[in-house]
C-alpha cells in the first residue's frame, strides 16, 4: 500500500509528470485540487490483473511495471511508466481493468486522480482526454514492440533496450535494482542476466555493485540495443513532444 505522507511536508511540483504539465492552465486548476500525492514503494503491487481501476495515477518519480503473469508463475514486463505518463488507462479506454498487473520497479511518487474525477474530465473533451489518448497510443506501441523484441532480440539487446528505457524516465545514471529482478521483468533465466552484465562490463558500458546498475557509457550502450529501443522513442516524441526529456 502506498505510505501516507506526512501532511507538513512541502509537495513537489505536479507538472513533473509531463501530461500533467502540458496540460492549459485552465484544466490544470481545475483538476489540481483533486491530486493526491501518494508514495511508491519498491515492489508494491498497484494493481493486480482484473482488477477495477479505481485511481489514475501519474509518476513524478519511479517507474511502474506493467507485468504478465503466467499460471506456471512466470512474469515478463509489457511495458514501463515513469514522469511521462500515465497509470490506469483501463478507466478512459471503457475496459474497467486491465489483462496486466501494475508493480512498482523503482520507488517513486506519484500524484493520484480518482476515476469519477478522471471520467469527468474525459466527458469534457478538453486537452487531459486527448493528452490521455495519445499516450495510450504510445502505450500500445511500446508493448507491441517489447512484445516483437523479446521473440526476436537477443537476451543483451533486450537489456540495452531495457536499461536505456528506464534511464529515460528516471533521469539518472544509475539504476537501482537487482540481476534477479531484472531476469523476472525481461522474462529470462538470472544466469542469462549476469552473463550479459559481466559482457557489458568488461567492455566498460556499465559497472556493476550490488543492487545497482551504473551506465558508465551511454552512446555505446545505444549502439548494442536493438532498433526496438529507438523506434519506442521516436513514437514517445511524435506523439509526446518531450515526454523523455524532462528535467
Amino acid at each position: 500500500m502506498p505510505k501516507a505522507l506526512n501532511k507538513d511536508t512541502k509537495l513537489p511540483n505536479p507538472k513533473l509528470n509531463h501530461i500533467l504539465a502540458s496540460l492549459p492552465a485552465a484544466d490544470y486548476e481545475r483538476i489540481l485540487p483533486d491530486l493526491k500525492l501518494i508514495d511508491m514503494p519498491l515492489g508494491w503491487t498497484m494493481s493486480e490483473s482484473g482488477d477495477h481501476i479505481s485511481y489514475l495515477d501519474f509518476p513524478i518519480s519511479g517507474i511502474v511495471s506493467l507485468m504478465y503473469n503466467l499460471e506456471d508463475g512466470s512474469t515478463s514486463e509489457t511495458a514501463l511508466v515513469g514522469c511521462e505518463g500515465m497509470v490506469g488507462i483501463s478507466i478512459y479506454m471503457g475496459g474497467e481493468s486491465m489483462p496486466s498487473s501494475t508493480e512498482v520497479q523503482t520507488a517513486g511518487q506519484a500524484y493520484r486522480l480518482s476515476r469519477r474525477l478522471m471520467k469527468r474530465e474525459f466527458a469534457l473533451g478538453g486537452e487531459l482526454q486527448h493528452l490521455s489518448l495519445l499516450f495510450a497510443q504510445a502505450l500500445i506501441c511500446q508493448t507491441s514492440q517489447t512484445a516483437v523484441c523479446n521473440q526476436h532480440h537477443s537476451v543483451e539487446q533486450q537489456m540495452c533496450r531495457w536499461m536505456l528505457m528506464s534511464l529515460d524516465r528516471l533521469k539518472t545514471s544509475e539504476l537501482l535494482i537487482t540481476q534477479e529482478a531484472v531476469g523476472r521483468l525481461l522474462g529470462v533465466r538470472r544466469e542469462s542476466v549476469t552473463q550479459v552484465v559481466s559482457l557489458l562490463q568488461k567492455d566498460d558500458l556499465i559497472e556493476r555493485g550490488r543492487g545497482r546498475i551504473k551506465i558508465l557509457d551511454r552512446v555505446k550502450l545505444e549502439k548494442r540495443a536493438c532498433e526496438c529501443y529507438a523506434a519506442v522513442k521516436d513514437e514517445y516524441e511524435r506523439l509526446l513532444p518531450g515526454s523523455l526529456n524532462l528535467e
